[in-house]
């Protein structure tokens, strides 16, 4: 039985997950990792290794002393290259250590599970840990879990949903390590006293919906909810209304109705890491594609080349026209092979011509299609027109900033316009404008100098 609880909008988007029953294969040890020291959402954190250094795995190769950091451990043994910038996606430029491998994968020696009995100690190896989260934002675990006290949660949503084409990565888990899931479930509610858990999770994976009821069968309070397969149900937003049927206003946090939500194979590792200590260090990646000559289910250390990767998928048939970390919706195009798979990489795509050649766009019929398929109930129509005039006043009136950026809209578009980038461009004119009247203003307020 379907959780009829859909939300508006959104887009039947193709599933194309011809990985979902191909079990996870392990990738050997690369020759070199290269890892950013920015994995998550906040702060980069500062190197504590330097060139010519020898490390282990499981050691620390930065930290910060900022709430919004988590600590970045090494995935290989070997020796420290170099430490420098380096271009990521997105544009920036990110202090990382190249590492060349040496093979024996030694371990650093203070890896031990961790000692937990209370809130805080809890909250302490979350963070020891080095968990993001895993579903594609980054952000930091140990943050999430530790609302403000005049916000109280009665509720953990577990986010099963992976509503983008080609992922399959936390199905896999799922049906890999559900006994990891029931673990780190077992590990919030306990620590953070939430007596409610809601797993919200497609419809079209019935083998790991039946096998969570199975997995969870004698705990009364979590519930397995199958819902509507359409995308963007995995989005945060939606999750929310459509399992505990709560409204997350813009601008808020989950904590401020009530709820944390967490990605399936977050809450999974974390159950594992409570047992073993073992950090943070590999990811499950989908890498797929129509150039893709082996599409599979890959387990890959953090920091491993993107070239590596689809090397071991067989390599491409032929040359991708455009190659996606993340999904075909929401994931980042990335420039060059180099770059490598981070913590919260869930998916590599190799794509065609035919599949990742941006169409000619054409002028806007106003039919309302994007109007329609918008789940958050926005005009990207009017968004996109107003950031082409830099309209920031017509942009805060249509609400930029609720834009989940989910591509819905660009999806249904019948003259294909690039309505997602054109909203981001407007997102980042309406913060360049709030920042130069708060400078404007700071000045005003400024005491002025010269002679009495």
């Amino acid at each position: 039985m379907i959780f009829q609880r859909p939300f508006r909008g959104g887009a039947p988007v193709p599933h194309r997950k011809q990985t979902a029953e191909l079990a996870t294969q392990t990738m050997p040890v690369p020759p070199k990792v290269v890892i950013p020291l920015l994995q998550h959402t906040g702060v980069i954190c500062d190197p504590k290794v330097q060139k010519g250094d020898s490390v282990k795995v499981g050691q620390i190769l930065g930290d910060s002393d900022k709430l919004m950091a988590v600590p970045i451990h090494s995935s290989v043994s070997g020796k420290v290259t170099n430490v420098d910038l380096m271009l990521w996606a997105g544009g920036i430029q990110v202090t990382s250590i190249e590492i060349e491998t040496d093979g024996k994968q030694e371990i650093v020696d203070n890896i031990t599970p961790p000692v937990v009995s209370n809130k805080q100690e809890f909250l302490a190896a979350v963070r020891a840990s080095g968990l993001v989260g895993l579903g594609g934002a980054g952000f930091p675990t140990h943050v999430k879990l530790n609302p403000p006290q005049d916000k109280p949660v009665d509720t953990l949503i577990i986010n099963a949903a992976e509503c983008e084409p080609y992922i399959t990565a936390d199905y896999r888990e799922i049906l890999e390590n559900s006994e990891s899931i029931v673990a780190g479930v077992k590990a919030v509610t306990t620590y953070l006293g939430i007596s409610n858990v809601l797993i919200g999770i497609e419809d079209n994976k019935p083998k790991a919906i039946a096998l969570l009821k199975k997995v969870f069968a004698a705990h009364q309070s979590v519930k397995v909810l199958p819902l509507k397969t359409r995308y963007p149900q995995g989005a945060e937003k939606m999750l929310i209304w459509a399992t505990a049927r709560r409204v997350l206003p813009v601008g808020k946090l989950p904590a401020d109705v009530g709820v944390i939500v967490m990605n399936v194979t977050s809450v999974s590792f974390l159950g594992q890491y409570l047992q073993t200590g073992f950090p943070l260090i590999k990811k499950r990646v989908t890498v797929a594609g129509g150039c893709v000559k082996e599409p599979k289910n890959v387990e890959v250390l953090i920091g491993t080349p993107l070239a590596d990767v689809f090397a071991f998928a067989g390599g491409f048939t032929k040359d991708p026209r455009k190659v996606i970390m993340g999904g075909p919706m929401m994931g980042v195009a990335q420039h060059t092979l180099d770059t490598s798979v981070v913590k919260h990489t869930n998916a590599l795509l190799a794509l065609p011509a035919n599949e990742g050649e941006a169409p000619a766009a054409g002028a806007c019929i106003r039919c309302g299609r994007c109007v329609t398929a918008c789940p958050m109930g926005l005009a990207p129509l009017m968004l996109n027109r107003s950031a082409l005039k830099n309209d920031t006043e017509v942009l805060q009136q249509y609400e930029v900033m609720a834009c989940i950026e989910c591509g819905s809209c660009a999806f249904v578009c019948p003259s294909k316009i690039q309505l997602v980038q054109g909203i981001r461009l407007g997102k980042t004119q309406v913060r360049l404008a709030d920042a130069k009247k708060k400078a404007q203003a700071a000045q005003e307020k400024a005491p002025q100098g010269g002679r009495a």
